[in-house]
């Protein structure tokens, strides 16, 4: 594992480009083994989930190539073999390689993948669709079975809750399935627009994406002509207008939708952060005085559940108290007693997180235990007098792009060092 070393107080300045969605290439590169030609994406992120994903498509003799931000992916030798257990319980997102597989070979066995700890993310809305389109499905010690011996064949899906995972998961089974398919209570975040309009440019037939009602008609062949360009990441949008709010003397922020931002950016502007809002770029000046908010974290196109502990570090500038009830982990607490060793005057309990004006850190070691988590730790060390260690820091960089290089050029004072 890695530590990333932190001298705070440094006020920061300059611009910052967003990479890829990491929630879009994460789906994206389990998609391209659907493909019968080479694929290429350009606007990669290079986070640690990349190169995972990179060696799970070595073990099924798809090669990959990554250079400069640009994928290339060649799944037209591609092989069924046993995914390696070790890459898989690194990264939750490498269950969408059991839509994949079984959208390409009607069968596939998946270990039960790991990822962010921060509370129970069942798959059986996963499970439920697959089994609609006609595929058996057993798990067995954390090992998923699926066969459709038969094929797979259009059907009605509707999911229980609305679940990014499982939506994504129905339609990479979905898309070369016989007959019509119809996801119903469908989850609508832009990282399913965006896999979405990379399968419809291969020859895909998806129509829907962005809403809760998703119709997928079957398609024989998957074949890519362009290179697809990933959307850029609204989670390290969001994280870098806190940062930048928190501790900055100016700071554009470029490669932004920012229709994908407002109910972070309202947020944001409620507290008194007066943003700058362009067509694809966000300019965050310095700010003065902050309103204490309340964020309630829904699904897409409400407050992003990622974008709670990013925030936090702002919300205890505020002038009074702050609050935040996670609808979607509430068990995603495990950032407070580290962020209350670097001076934060922050709790939980009742299902909320009371997060109160703290006017001095003070660097401390912490312990990252998931990416988002990470991010706050990170943000609260630059605020933060003296130097502050946060080890498990592999998770930082499993979620943001050449996260040291950016935030450097910011003025930030920032490395990464081997723990010991």
């Amino acid at each position: 594992m890695k530590k990333m070393i932190i001298k705070g107080g440094n006020r920061l300045a300059g611009e910052v480009t967003i990479g890829g969605a990491k929630n879009s290439t994460v789906a994206l590169i389990p998609a391209a083994i659907l493909a019968d030609t080479p694929v290429q994406f350009d606007t990669v992120p290079d986070i640690l989930d990349v190169h995972n994903l990179m060696i799970i498509l070595e073990s099924m003799n798809v090669k990959s190539t990554f250079t400069h931000g640009v994928l290339d992916i060649d799944p037209t030798q591609i092989v069924e073999a046993e995914l390696p257990s070790q890459a898989i319980k690194s990264l939750r997102a490498s269950y969408y390689f059991m839509g994949a597989l079984l959208g390409r070979f009607h069968r596939a066995v998946v270990t039960f993948p790991g990822g962010d700890n921060i509370g129970p993310r069942p798959i059986d809305q996963h499970i439920k669709a697959f089994r609609a389109l006609g595929a058996t499905v057993t798990e067995e010690n954390g090992t998923v079975h699926m066969n459709a011996p038969e094929g797979l064949h259009g059907a009605r899906i509707f999911m229980d809750m609305v679940s990014v995972g499982g939506t994504i998961n129905a339609i990479l089974a979905a898309v070369r399935a016989e007959g019509v398919t119809t996801i119903e209570n469908a989850a609508r975040e832009p990282e399913i627009v965006d896999l979405a309009t990379f399968l419809n440019n291969m020859g895909a037939k998806i129509r829907g994406a962005g809403t809760d009602v998703i119709r997928i008609t079957g398609v024989q062949t998957l074949q890519s002509m362009n290179t697809h360009t990933i959307i850029p990441d609204r989670i390290e949008t969001g994280t870098y207008l806190s940062l930048a709010a928190a501790m900055g003397d100016g700071v554009m922020i470029n490669n932004v939708i920012p229709e994908h931002m407002e109910a972070f950016t309202s947020k944001m502007m409620d507290m008194g952060v007066d943003l700058q809002i362009g067509v694809d770029r966000i300019y965050v000046p310095a700010i003065g005085q902050l309103q204490p908010t309340i964020v309630k974290t829904m699904p897409y196109p409400g407050f992003a559940t990622d974008l709670q502990q990013p925030l936090t570090p702002l919300m205890a500038l505020a002038n009074g108290q702050s609050k935040v009830v996670d609808t979607i982990y509430p068990k995603r607490v495990k950032h407070i007693p580290e962020l209350q060793k670097l001076g934060m005057q922050i709790e939980a309990g009742d299902g909320e997180i009371l997060i109160n004006h703290s006017a001095n850190f003070t660097g401390a070691e912490v312990q990252a235990s998931e990416i988002r988590a990470g991010a706050s730790l990170m943000i609260t060390g630059l605020m933060a007098d003296g130097t502050t260690i946060i080890h498990n820091a592999d998770h930082i960089l499993r979620g943001y792009d050449r996260i040291v290089w950016k935030l450097n050029r910011l003025n930030a004072n920032v490395a990464i060092e081997e723990d010991d």
